[in-house]
Formats: C-alpha cells, sequence, structure tokens
C-alpha cells in the first residue's frame, strides 16, 4: 500500500510508525518530512508544502493509495481540494472547512450558528476597539488571533493593561503578521481541559481515544501557552459528560457541516473545556493534534491505511483498539517557544532505540554531517506505553533521561497536572 503524508513534524512522524506497525508491507512517503524519519520512510525533505506542483506532480507519478495532510497550513490553502480534483484519495477536510481552524472568527460564527456551547466573544481589530469591549468582560481576559498563528496566538490576560499590551503586540507591533489583522476578545472559561478527536464523513463519526494535553511550559501549568509539552490517553470521563460531548457538540457540529456542499473527510479536533458535566467549546482543529496524536495512535490496532484510505472515499469503519496507555513528553529546545535554539548537539539520540514500550518521536532535529542537532522548538517526544497510565508515564520518563543537550526543557508533572 502506498501512502503520502503531507508534513514535516512530530505528528507526522508519528503516523509514520503507526502504518510501519499496523499496515502491512505499507510504502511510506513524507514531504518533507525530516532526517529523523528517514529510516522509516522516503522523505522529500528538500521539497515545501507551499510547493503544490510538485506534490500533484508526485501523486501523479506514484498513484498513492491515500494522501494524508498533517498539518492545518496545507489545509488552510486548500491542497486537499486540489488533489481532490485531480483524482486522489485525501485524507483531510476542504479548504472552506478548513476556516473553522483558519479563523478563529468563523468557527465561533459556526458555534452560534449550530447553537454549540462557547464562551461569548466580540470581535476586534484594534486596540480601540478592544478598549470599547472590555467593558462587557471579567478577568482573565482572552484575546485570540482570527488566522493561524503556530499555537501562540491566543492570550490570557489577568489585567486590563495586560490585554492591551497584547492587542497592541498584535495590532500595533504586528507580531503575528497577517494571523493578527483581526482578533476575538472571550470571556474566559473556568474548568479543566481536554483533547476530543474524531474521524467523519461529514455526516457519520468514529471517536478516537480521548487525550489530555499540556499546553503551559512549566510545571504546574505555568509559564507561556506552547503548541504542547506533553499529553496522555485514554482519559476515562463520565457517561454523562461523553453524552453531552455527543449530543452538544458533535452531532450538532456534523449536521451544520452536512448541509453544505463542501466535503469533509478527516478529523475534527475538539478543545473543550469542561465544568461540572458540561461541555464548552475552546477551538476547533481540522487535523490530528501534536502532541496528542503521539499518545493516541499507539493504542489502534486497525490497519490505519485501509481505514484511512476508506474515509477518503466517503466511508467510515471501526476503529479497533488496544487496552493500553500511552504518554508522550516533549522534549524542547531553550527559548521554546519563542525564541528556540537550534543547531545544538543532542546526545543519545541514535542509542535509544525503539521497543514495544517505548520510542522517540522526531519533531525538530535535523543531521548535520554526522551529529544530530536541535532544528526546531519542539524537538523531540518522549513516547511510553504500559497498562496502567503510570507504566505509560514511567516509560516516556525513562526514555527522557536518555536524550540531552545543552538548555534541553521538559515538564516533569505531565499526567499528573490540569
Amino acid at each position: 500500500m502506498k501512502i503520502l503524508i503531507l508534513g514535516q513534524g512530530g505528528r507526522e512522524h508519528a503516523f509514520v510508525k503507526a502504518f510501519k506497525r499496523t499496515t502491512p508491507s505499507a510504502d511510506i512517503h513524507v514531504l518533507p518530512g525530516n532526517d529523523g524519519m528517514k529510516q522509516e520512510a522516503l522523505c522529500f525533505t528538500d521539497k515545501s508544502l507551499k510547493d503544490t506542483a510538485f506534490i500533484e506532480q508526485l501523486c501523479v507519478h506514484n498513484n498513492y493509495d491515500v494522501v494524508f495532510i498533517g498539518p492545518e497550513d496545507p489545509l488552510v490553502d486548500g491542497v486537499s481540494d486540489r488533489l481532490r480534483n485531480l483524482g486522489h484519495k485525501v485524507v483531510g477536510p476542504s479548504q472552506y472547512w478548513a476556516q473553522l481552524e483558519g479563523s478563529k472568527i468563523f468557527a465561533k460564527e459556526f458555534m452560534i450558528k449550530a447553537n454549540i456551547p462557547t464562551a461569548k466573544f466580540a470581535v476586534v481589530d484594534s486596540v480601540e476597539l478592544v478598549k470599547k469591549h472590555v467593558q462587557s468582560f471579567t478577568p482573565p481576559y482572552v484575546l485570540k488571533a482570527d488566522g493561524l498563528a503556530a499555537g501562540k496566538g491566543v492570550f490570557i490576560c489577568d489585567t486590563q493593561e495586560e490585554l492591551y499590551t497584547a492587542a497592541e503586540n498584535i495590532f500595533v507591533k504586528k507580531t503575528l503578521g497577517n494571523a493578527g489583522l483581526k482578533a476575538a476578545i472571550e470571556q474566559f472559561t473556568p474548568g479543566w481541559e481536554l483533547s476530543y478527536l474524531f474521524f467523519t464523513n461529514g455526516r457519520e463519526y468514529v471517536s478516537l481515544p480521548i487525550a489530555q494535553d499540556h499546553k503551559r511550559l512549566y510545571n504546574g501549568q505555568k509559564g507561556p501557552n506552547t503548541g504542547g509539552m506533553g499529553t496522555w490517553a485514554p482519559l476515562d470521563i463520565s457517561n454523562e459528560l461523553d453524552q453531552n460531548i455527543r449530543k452538544k457538540v458533535i452531532e450538532p457540529t456534523l449536521a451544520e457541516i452536512s448541509k453544505g456542499n463542501s466535503v469533509y473527510r478527516g478529523v475534527v479536533f475538539l478543545g473543550i473545556m469542561v465544568n461540572g458535566n458540561e461541555p464548552s467549546v475552546l477551538e476547533y482543529n481540522v487535523r490530528m493534534g501534536d502532541p496528542e496524536t503521539q499518545s493516541i495512535l499507539p493504542l489502534i490496532e486497525t490497519n490505519l491505511g485501509q481505514f484511512l484510505a476508506r474515509l477518503a472515499d466517503g466511508k467510515l469503519n471501526e476503529l479497533k483498539l488496544n487496552s493500553n496507555f500511552a504518554s508522550c513528553v516533549v522534549l524542547a529546545s531553550p527559548g521554546y517557544p519563542d525564541n528556540p535554539q537550534k543547531g545544538l548537539p543532542i546526545d543519545g539520540y541514535e542509542s535509544a532505540k525503539d521497543t514495544q514500550t517505548q520510542h522517540l518521536i522526531a519533531s525538530g532535529v535535523r543531521k548535520e554531517n554526522s551529529q544530530w542537532v536541535t532544528h526546531g522548538g519542539r524537538v523531540l517526544g518522549a513516547v511510553g506505553v504500559g497498562t496502567t497510565k503510570e507504566n505509560s508515564l514511567k516509560e516516556a520518563y525513562s526514555l527522557a533521561e536518555k536524550v540531552k543537550w545543552q538548555g534541553i526543557h521538559f515538564r516533569t508533572d505531565i499526567g499528573t497536572a490540569n
């Protein structure tokens, strides 16, 4: 089975490993991929996700059984539409539905239209407008840049002064570029957060194991928000909460999506805040999460290649899951998330071999001559698998200790802090 994965980070490497494990004789190509994937897949590291002409030529030449689009950017750019129009089997929503992630304002307006529980909000495009609307909200204040901002577009501000500083950075200093042309000021939602992901053909859905992410940089949920410092799965929730998520969020989401003519064959990722047994949607993502994927895929026993090929045709199979737990601890470069250091020599990477209970995920690594070096903010993911949550965390942390670089940073409370 020939499979093309578009993307280059930890999520995509996790899919490489899942295909190798579940899909016999899988011939896996990744564009662009990274140096850490090259022993397991054919990578086109000299190409860009923006090079849609080459991607189209590659698909025509290789006639892949399925193309899986990992990150959000090519979905927002419409790559799934272009490949589908050429007759290729693609897992990833249309450009229209990619706006659920590509535009926070589109997503909020979608939720209001579908009567999905979410925090009240107001659209703003200047510091002055923020100051005008702030009286309608209570602290802490939440400011969300409208566009894609690589996980750096959400600001939680304890005071009005912090809010105004965030607004000035977005609207005046243009620190987020076009992602910050507009923003949403939003009422802070108390509670605890979970990640709920499901595959869908736009009408039906199959739920994935629930993962819990840890966004803040430091232990105890302190420090700046990041793309994610670690996850574990499956999170067990009450039957009442599960039913509320299905009835109040998933079903109205698909009811709204199914009204349109645009294709949705892929993943819906719900960031949900929970208070009691009541869900409130923080955000939609239209792809698998990173690092949620790293702790979800080890729990799947189904032939993933066949499952996704059928999904690309609009058909949904059931997913067979094992009874394990999986945890992922993200190992980051110093300076992450704002200014991560690249080029730092990594020790112990090649000697940390995969086992049934441990494996490393390559996110931001590069091989220069014979030396592995850091090449991103989130460098590696240490994944542990066990029969209990505690065992999976023990495996992940013992693996994390096997690799080193100057200033390496990882949280030591994954799985113990909400």
